[in-house]
């Protein structure tokens, strides 16, 4: 679709400048058209001019209190892609025009054992989210369903010119949450992978894994989207819905990746590893899960979680997509859409990402 461009500009005042977002104002409220502040331009910050903004699943979980209580106004958005429009005096791996994007973090401690070793992500004091979170002066942070942001460039990623911008956004969430777990669990040339949901975060699994050697089997609940497993690069594809599918793939897997946000029987998946293979999740229910532990007890299995990737790591994650021609699957939306989007992206009724053109907020 074409969007339409909305008549609102980027307004500067004394210290800070408001720039157009979408908001939700409350819990479960609407999405609204609104301005939020932005920082001044800092010694190691830049500022992005924001051209797109995936929506991914966690948006709604937090614009809707499903996580926990938020901070509201909220603009949410972490799969962000853009241009530099200006620098800091002290910024020396970007300049004005570079194409970036800007994933789940924008700081963190920098000082723990798990930043010194590249893993913000699980930053011992708690990173700082691109949204729904203080920074470290104690302000709100605002994602990406805005015009502009302004991040240090410690937490910048550079895109690489094998991708556009507008398949680029997802890969700063979707993109990075399933590289992870991936290359952290030697997914690879003789490993057989299955990646539970077809959906935002496992369309991008299946091509990651497919392009990093694996055999890949997608299990969703029906065969809906088999065609499009199947293109995207897996071997197989099961219905979860069909109890046969467990009897049959019993012992099969070195290594499944959940990306669903619903809780799984994970006593009937783990049934489906070999010994000494993993269950990671990446998508995150609101319910509690239970576990029988003679699931994992019996055959050396592992039930593990994995949340996003290092800066460095995601940067790796950019450079491997760009390399392989892994953008996502999107359907370019106008802003005035957000809420529908939500909506449809409760009912699974989108292939595979949302992102919106900037340009419209």
């Amino acid at each position: 679709m074409t969007a339409q461009t909305a008549p609102q500009t980027t307004t500067r005042t004394t210290g800070t400048h408001q720039v157009p977002a979408y908001a939700a104002p409350a819990a479960s409220a609407p999405l609204e058209r609104t301005t939020v502040p932005r920082r001044p331009v800092g010694e190691h910050d830049v500022l992005i001019d924001i051209k797109y903004a995936g929506i991914c699943h966690s948006d709604i979980h937090q614009a809707r209190d499903g996580w926990g209580e938020g901070i509201f106004p909220m603009v949410p958005g972490h799969e962000i892609a853009g241009v530099v429009a200006e620098v800091g005096p002290g910024v020396t791996t970007f300049a004005v025009g570079d194409r970036v994007g800007v994933g789940c973090m924008v700081d963190s401690c920098r000082e723990c054992d798990a930043c010194r070793a590249g893993l913000e992500q699980y930053c011992a004091k708690g990173n700082i989210q691109t949204y729904n979170a203080l920074d470290k002066n104690g302000e709100p942070t605002y994602g990406g369903y805005s015009r502009q942001i302004v991040v240090d460039e410690a937490f910048t990623l550079r895109i690489p010119d094998g991708l556009s911008l507008d398949v680029a956004a997802p890969l700063l969430c979707a993109g990075i949450t399933t590289y992870s777990p991936l290359a952290h669990w030697n997914a690879g040339p003789g490993k057989k992978v299955a990646v539970v949901g077809l959906g935002g975060l496992g369309h991008m699994a299946v091509r990651i894994a497919h392009a990093m050697g694996a055999e890949v089997t997608v299990l969703s609940q029906t065969l809906r989207k088999k065609d499009d497993g199947l293109r995207l690069g897996a071997a197989h594809y099961y219905a979860t819905s069909d109890d046969a599918t467990f009897e049959q793939l019993a012992g099969s897997f070195d290594l499944i990746v959940s990306t669903v946000s619903a809780p799984l029987p994970f006593d009937k998946y783990l049934g489906l590893l070999k010994t000494d293979g993993a269950l990671v999740n990446v998508g995150a229910p609101e319910e509690p899960v239970s576990l029988n532990v003679f699931s994992l007890m019996l055959q050396r299995k592992t039930l593990a979680g994995s949340a996003i990737g290092g800066i460095a790591e995601t940067q790796e994650m950019l450079d491997f997509c760009a390399a392989h021609d892994l953008g996502a699957e999107i359907e370019l939306i106008g802003a005035d859409q957000i809420n529908e989007a939500y909506e449809r992206v409760l009912r699974s009724d989108v292939r595979y990402r949302f992102v919106i053109d900037a340009a419209t907020i």
